[in-house]
């Protein structure tokens, strides 16, 4: 097939990769720059691409002439991974056999931004990735294929996100063949199942210690590092919390964190607890107050503990 492949992330440079082996002709590939101050720990497309001598067309120089390019190169299919916008009808409308997307839930569950880190703040234990058609809203297209991943309980962002990097490039590897000579199935989602969340911020990581010991844990590993990380006032003091586990006697006193309710009409969330406060506001400062509870968390030096960093006055 001729591929317009757009896309970001780890699991775009191996989806480049699985194109160029498979022997399509991609015919450009639309990525954007690395950002210099971002803690980037992971290959890109236009790694992918500089490797194999493919186009590569910023998607920061692209501005509004994606319609143009599509048409003007008329690919078979374009393929999006991970990709940081929302593509136009137009450009989608220059697919010849389909315009695809590869997300990481299963849809139509945790539709939007950042579902890898919702779903384990929310304890699910068990997510994926859809590859569906690309619709004028985000992630409601057509299912042509799903991949169920589970959620190990000590599970981290990280540790998720490359579980469902290798599920994604197994599902494309499958799936592309039957898109090729059109047998792939197409599935309607069903919009009473269908969920929505948003883009975490750096803010979302603020830990109140009256929570349960089960429901800091899953915060701190949906947001360990290379991402941004959790953080709490231990002693006055603002700290990360890059690692730990709930102490044995909270295991035996709490249940794992039960994912949220969901509005079926909105598609936004409803959770069953209060969510994190935002930064800032009265009711952040009221709730960074409580200390952590050492007889329910292991903290920096008593045994496996929350490893913490001082960022003092940050």
């Amino acid at each position: 097939m001729r591929v317009l492949f757009f896309g970001y992330s780890q699991i775009g440079y191996r989806a480049v990769e699985l194109l160029v082996e498979r022997g399509d002709e991609v015919l450009a590939v639309v990525t954007p720059r690395d950002d210099p101050h971002e803690n980037r720990w992971y290959k890109t497309p236009a790694e992918a691409a500089t490797a194999h001598g493919l186009p590569i067309v910023y998607s920061e120089d692209l501005g509004d002439q994606g319609a143009a390019l599509a048409a003007d190169l008329s690919p078979d299919l374009i393929l999006s991974v991970f990709y940081r916008s929302l593509l136009p009808d137009a450009v989608l409308a220059a697919a010849k056999i389909a315009a695809l997307n590869l997300h990481p839930s299963l849809l139509p569950a945790y539709r939007g931004r950042a579902p890898i880190n919702w779903v384990l703040v929310h304890g699910e234990q068990e997510t994926g990735i859809t590859l569906h058609h690309m619709a004028r809203r985000a992630d409601a297209g057509d299912i042509v294929a799903q991949r169920a991943v589970p959620i190990e309980p000590r599970a981290t962002a990280l540790s998720l996100y490359l579980a469902i990097e290798q599920a994604g490039i197994e599902l494309l590897a499958e799936a592309l063949p039957r898109v090729a000579d059109g047998t792939a199935p197409r599935l309607a989602q069903d919009e009473a199942k269908a969920s929505k969340v948003g883009r975490r911020r750096p803010e979302d990581g603020l830990i109140d210690w009256s929570w349960p010991a089960a429901r800091v844990d899953a915060l701190v590993r949906a947001v360990a590092p290379p991402w941004p990380g959790a953080f709490g006032a231990i002693d006055g003091r603002r700290v990360e919390i890059h690692a730990g586990e709930p102490s044995h006697r909270s295991l035996l006193q709490e249940k794992r964190p039960t994912a949220p309710r969901r509005e079926r009409s909105t598609g936004t969330e409803a959770r069953s607890a209060s969510p994190p406060p935002t930064a800032g506001s009265e009711s952040t400062r009221a709730r960074v107050c409580p200390k952590p509870d050492r007889r329910r968390f292991k903290i920096a030096g008593t045994g496996p503990s929350f490893i913490r960093r001082s960022l003092g006055s940050r």
